[in-house]
């Protein structure tokens, strides 16, 4: 009897071992369905990701494909064309200012602002300029643009020069400040346009604005040719005589 006091507290040590067994069993349960909720809201997150991937890609793609082929379809080939209708122009024009403008026209209408069309603008102004077609020189001018300081101050300076050729000295005037704005001090171009400028006043009668340009001539570019054998004091001391000094 005595040897078998002590099976309550074996039974009680067995019920609490498989108790805590249970107990694991349920928590490690327990852990394995919350990781697999885990994995699978990773998942479809993962899904959702790639989906949002997938047509991030995919826009990307589409629009790199339509740059590409506007680039080598239609613009590297449109460009060429025109680079190629423009060289004909000078080829065939030979300095005849008559086909060259009627060459350069052509060009400029159909390419437009590409920029063998812009300077088939510009060539067409000259060419109508050479002819005294001044009206037609203005319009193909006013289509030309370009970024680059000397040459947009020369064909603003050339601007100027018809409206002087069509009498219309105000806004051959606007046109010269314009032009020595856009040459920023350039020393060929500056006192060039100067000298235009004072022509015009001279036309007008305003001898003190033409003195005016004649004098910042000498001062601010001393070194100046005017081009025609005549020296900027010859100049300076006509105005002064007109002005009475």
């Amino acid at each position: 009897m005595t040897g078998a006091a002590p099976r309550p507290d074996s039974l009680r040590t067995g019920q609490n071992r498989q108790n805590m067994a249970n107990r694991n069993e349920v928590e490690e349960q327990n852990a394995i369905d919350k990781l697999n909720t885990n994995l699978s809201e990773a998942s479809e997150k993962i899904a959702q990701n790639k989906k949002v991937i997938f047509w991030t890609v995919g826009g990307l793609a589409v629009v790199a494909a339509f740059v590409l082929s506007y680039f080598f379809i239609y613009r590297n080939p449109r460009l060429n064309k025109a680079y190629e209708a423009y060289n004909q122009v000078e080829i065939q024009a030979m300095g005849n200012d008559s086909i060259a403008a009627e060459g350069y026209k052509k060009v400029a209408d159909q390419y437009g602002s590409s920029s063998a069309g812009n300077l088939a603008a510009l060539s067409a102004a000259e060419a109508y300029y050479g002819q005294g077609k001044y009206k037609e020189a203005v319009k193909y001018l006013e289509n030309f643009s370009t970024s680059e300081p000397v040459l947009a101050a020369n064909a603003l300076a050339l601007t100027g020069d018809c409206y002087v050729n069509l009498k219309q000295y105000d806004k051959a005037l606007d046109y010269f400040n314009k032009a020595i704005k856009k040459a920023d001090k350039n020393p060929q171009i500056t006192p060039r346009v100067l000298l235009k400028e004072a022509n015009v006043y001279d036309e007008q009668k305003k001898y003190d604005k033409a003195l005016e340009c004649y004098m910042q001539i000498k001062n601010q570019y001393p070194s100046f040719q005017t081009g025609n054998g005549i020296d900027i004091d010859a100049y300076i001391a006509r105005e002064n005589a007109r002005l009475g000094k």
